[in-house]
């Protein structure tokens, strides 16, 4: 038989009987000794019926032989608060975590009721141990009043025996090895909390001795981030994405100011940033830390009075954001280094100890660069925040040219590369565009004009626009300037304007495809430095196929000249080559919605033009009415004619369908909303009517624009094609939806203008908690059970936390929050830019809604901050569509129509637009972006394998990236680094 001190303040013990009464009175016993059911398991129902018998979670810990069994435990002891709740474990002081050390164990009982034959000798099972209780007296006076016998040894333990024989003793001493006796749980809380708090002190004391010793060992890394020349949107994201990242991998940053011109002149101009110097960054426009053209630089001596700088400041990384004119020459800089170091030691400038550690340079380049004319990248940071400034000028030029019946000549930056020109040429719907890498035959240009915006005038147009890009030519390298093309449309009979844009193009604070370049981008580059060898060559951080990548900085640079090279030598096929494939597809498509609509490529066999019809679905989002613009357009170019079903599938099931022309659509480019109406009316609703609408139209084509619904309607009638042969006819899915939740897509259309109108919306929220000092917002956004509209929401607006429904809310996130905001807070001294927000997703929590989450950290601020809610609603579909979103519609529902003109072969197989590999073997699609690529996927092997149903999104989570660089900036990973969570 055990003795009392082999089972002696136990955490868990299992008792057994096969006398239910026994069984029955044991539960009563402990119940009654302030013991707590918590789980209650029977293996047969009253009725003699299997029960749980099969219940996996059920029969987790229980025993094989038992037919019934009740767990009961006794929770640890904890504080409580002035009222005498309990406070929750999370909010006592010597919480650490998960892995904090416990004031006790909890205490659980396991009874049994078996059917075995137990042994006669009751001495064989009886067992004897020993309960910790600070409440002896309360002991005493429960085991009373349920008529049990009470012994006492001494003052300090009481000694009973429960219903099945076991000798149960109850002691005031924690073991004994502790000496002390306690009166009260309050008395062994606060002893026990001491105790705890003194070790981890004791510990915490003992590392930081230890890392102390440890430092002189291995010195900081110290990293030099600058801007250089021309500024462009995004700098400032980068540059703080920089700092704290680098400060994130144990480093020193430097912001070099002034660019070039800081690292020559030094002093003041090389200064060592903190975390919280950077925290506004994030919404400023231009470079906070400067930019210049340095001639000094250009010259050797330049070089090596920057490269003294670096060395007594202890720099020998170089974090540089520019054009292709600034890596080329922080390239040249690397390469040179050594000579340089040698020169300053030789001249005695230096000792050979001072540049020892410094022999080696490490270069990493991010391209800041407006007219993303840089190769080894899809884009460079600010071309996006440019092409918004493009976009939204000549939208509101557009107004007062429609007004009066004119025509306007836009003139837009890009020197060598036609990008800008390009794509605000496609969101603003202008009538023709110049651009050096596909130059106008010279000597034909001025009539080819003149035939474009002639004609447009005749359908009924208003307003002629005209995009030009400052380096435009002709075929024959002469140039062509904006008021050239004045003054051929003034001979047109025009009443014409000329408009340079210039620095307005630069201006503004960054849209949000620049911010979430530019951040990830500076992340990638301060891990490029820790990760970069002497032999590495210097990285350009780029972005290729939606993927951050690191290109050879040189090679990045020589393609880049190459291009300016082709288009010298006359060569524009190869200049074309030269950029990427988008490029010669928008180029392709302008041409197909703006130029070709005189029949000169209408398909010459009349009986394989096409009726195609289009279907908005779901939510209203931006972009809607741009893809169905571009495709009257081109179906008109191509002779086929486009059918408009107005209000959902609702309106296809009661015939509302309506042929669009080229004067309905001229102004659609720039409208929010759906012209020809949206629900989330499904077919399954009558797919009788819906099947007759399409067969009177005699349609052999269908497009449904919109988000989850579109996805699911298009699976109701690809599930249908035996019942419904017409449903057999190719169709396709265009995402558009804020909440980019439609599978088989990293990108829908609506989406980036909901984050724009986001961007805008916490600017300003963040700017109110600046001014009224130590505010938090929590802000709701839309997203549904998708978490990407948050975590993007989250990343570009720099907020403290983020709450989507893939990670959810838990008090201990919230706890670790509310440490973080204390933190902030607490170095806090009442500067501006100290707005702090939190975004939460609506879907998030069931639970913890947005007013609670801001409750709950007001109630945990002690008055040290206040919390406030922000809800933009349905504000976050926009207004008006962003460039991005109008330039995605054009290239979705292009590729969409050319899908179904291949699947009916519209085209000889020399002339197809889409190969076989492309089209597939299904005909009903989602088409969607993978990467940078437009891919056509089978609906129904979505719908088996990608898509949950019940959630309404895809199982893909393609964005993580942006959750984890997030939690680095916010801080979160620093701190749990430094051990505080």
């Amino acid at each position: 038989m055990p003795s009392p001190d082999a089972i002696n303040r136990i955490s868990y013990v299992s008792l057994v009987t096969n006398d239910p009464e026994k069984f029955d009175a044991s539960f009563k016993f402990y119940n009654a000794m302030g013991f707590r059911l918590t789980k209650n398991f029977s293996r047969v129902s009253t009725n003699g019926a299997a029960s749980g018998s099969h219940d996996p979670k059920l029969l987790l810990g229980v025993s094989h032989d038992s037919l019934r069994e009740v767990w009961l435990e006794s929770y640890p002891l904890q504080e409580v608060d002035s009222n005498g709740n309990l406070r929750p474990w999370q909010e006592m002081e010597v919480y650490d975590g998960d892995n904090s050390q416990k004031l006790t164990e909890s205490t659980v009982v396991k009874l049994r009721l078996t059917n075995e034959l137990l042994p006669l000798d009751k001495s064989l099972l009886q067992k004897q141990f020993v309960f910790f209780t600070t409440e002896l007296k309360t002991v005493e006076a429960r085991l009373e009043k349920i008529n049990v016998k009470v012994g006492k040894i001494g003052d300090d333990i009481l000694i009973t025996e429960d219903p099945i024989g076991n000798i149960i003793s109850f002691s005031n001493t924690k073991n004994e090895l502790c000496k002390n006796t306690f009166t009260s749980a309050e008395e062994y809380v606060d002893l026990a909390c001491e105790k705890i708090l003194s070790t981890r002190k004791k510990v915490e004391l003992e590392k930081e001795e230890l890392l102390s010793e440890e430092a002189p060992k291995k010195a900081k890394k110290k990293i030099g981030v600058m801007t250089s020349g021309g500024d462009a949107p995004g700098m400032n994201p980068a540059v703080r994405a920089v700092v704290r990242a680098g400060i994130y991998y144990g480093c020193d940053v430097y912001a070099v100011y002034e660019g070039y011109e800081g690292l020559v002149k030094g002093g003041d101009l090389l200064k060592k940033m903190e975390w919280a110097d950077v925290r506004s960054y994030m919404s400023l426009g231009g470079t906070s830390i400067g930019t210049a053209r340095c001639m000094e630089f250009r010259q050797r001596e330049g070089r090596l009075q920057g490269a003294y700088n670096m060395i007594i400041n202890g720099i020998d990384a170089l974090v540089v954001c520019g054009g292709d004119g600034s890596l080329t020459g922080a390239d040249l800089f690397r390469s040179e280094w050594p000579s340089l170091v040698k020169e300053l030691v030789d001249t005695g400038r230096l000792t050979k100890e001072q540049v020892a550690p410094y022999q080696h340079l490490t270069i990493v380049g991010l391209v800041g660069s407006i007219d993303n004319d840089m190769s080894g990248t899809d884009v460079t940071i600010g071309a996006f925040s440019s092409l918004e400034r493009i976009t939204e000028m000549v939208d509101y030029i557009g107004a007062t040219a429609a007004s009066h019946s004119r025509a306007f000549v836009v003139e837009v930056m890009g020197r060598h590369c036609g990008w800008l020109a390009l794509m605000s040429g496609i969101a603003t719907g202008a009538d023709f565009i110049f651009i050096p890498e596909r130059p106008p035959k010279a000597g034909e240009w001025k009539d080819q004009l003149k035939e474009v915006c002639s004609r447009h005038r005749s359908y009924g147009r208003r307003k002629t626009t005209v995009i030009v890009a400052e380096g435009a030519i002709d075929d024959e390298l002469n140039p062509i300037t904006s008021e050239e093309v004045k003054q051929v449309l003034v001979d047109l009979g025009l009443d014409t304007r000329n408009t340079i844009l210039g620095h307005v193009q630069r201006g503004g604070t960054a849209v949000a495809y620049d911010r979430r370049l530019a951040t990830l981008q500076g992340v990638e580059a301060v891990k490029a430095v820790l990760e970069n060898t002497p032999e590495t060559p210097s990285p350009m951080i780029g972005i290729l196929k939606h993927k951050i990548v690191r290109t050879p900085l040189v090679d990045a640079v020589k393609q880049t000249k190459a291009v300016a090279e082709a288009i010298g030598n006359k060569d524009f096929d190869k200049a074309m080559s030269l950029r990427d494939n988008n490029f010669y597809d928008a180029y392709r498509y302008f041409r197909d919605i703006s130029v070709y609509d005189d029949g000169s490529k209408q398909i010459a066999d009349e009986s394989k033009r096409l009726n195609v019809a289009i279907v908005h679905v779901g939510a209203a989002s931006a972009g809607l009415n741009a893809a169905t613009r571009a495709l009257v357009l081109y179906s008109l170019s191509r002779g086929h004619n486009l059918y408009a079903v107005q209000d959902g599938f609702h309106g296809l099931a009661n015939g509302n369908i309506k042929k669009l022309d080229w004067l309905q659509v001229e102004g659609w480019h720039n409208l929010g909303g759906s012209e020809i109406g949206t629900n989330r009316s499904l077919p399954s609703q009558n797919f009788g009517k819906v099947a007759f609408n399409l067969q009177k139209y005699n349609i052999q084509g269908l497009i449904i624009v919109g988000g989850f619904e579109a996805f699911a309607s298009l699976h109701e009638l690809s599930t249908q094609k035996k019942n419904y042969p017409i449903f057999e006819i190719p169709m396709v899915v265009v995402p558009a939806t804020v909440s980019n939740n439609v599978p088989g897509s990293e990108y829908s259309l609506g989406s980036d203008t909901c984050l724009n109108q986001l961007v805008s919306y916490c600017d300003a929220v963040q700017q109110s908690a600046s001014s009224t000092r130590r505010r938090v917002f929590v802000v709701e956004v839309q997203g549904g059970h998708s978490g990407y509209v948050a975590s993007y929401c989250g990343l570009i607006t720099g907020s403290l936390a983020t709450y989507t429904p893939e990670t959810k809310i838990n008090l201990k996130q919230l706890q670790d929050d509310i440490e973080l905001l204390r933190k902030v807070f607490a170095t806090d001294r009442g500067e501006d830019h100290n707005g702090t927000m939190i975004v939460r997703n609506e879907q998030a929590s069931t639970v913890y809604s947005t007013q609670l989450v801001a409750d709950i950290i007001k109630e945990n601020a002690n008055k040290r901050f206040e919390t406030r809610t922000a809800i933009p609603g349905h504000v976050q579909q926009g207004f008006t569509p962003t460039a991005n979103d109008r330039v995605m519609a054009v290239r979705f529902s292009l590729k969409a129509f050319e899908f179904i003109e291949c699947w009916n072969k519209c085209y000889s197989k020399k002339d197809a637009k889409l190969s076989s590999e492309e089209i597939g073997n299904h005909g009903q699609v989602v088409i969607g972006i993978q990467g940078d690529v437009v891919e056509f996927t089978s609906v129904d092997h979505l719908y088996d394998t990608e898509a949950i149903v019940a959630l309404r999104k895809g199982k893909t989570v393609h964005w993580t990236d942006m959750i984890e660089v997030s939690n680095i900036l916010n801080g979160k990973l620093l701190l749990e680094k430094e051990g505080r969570f």
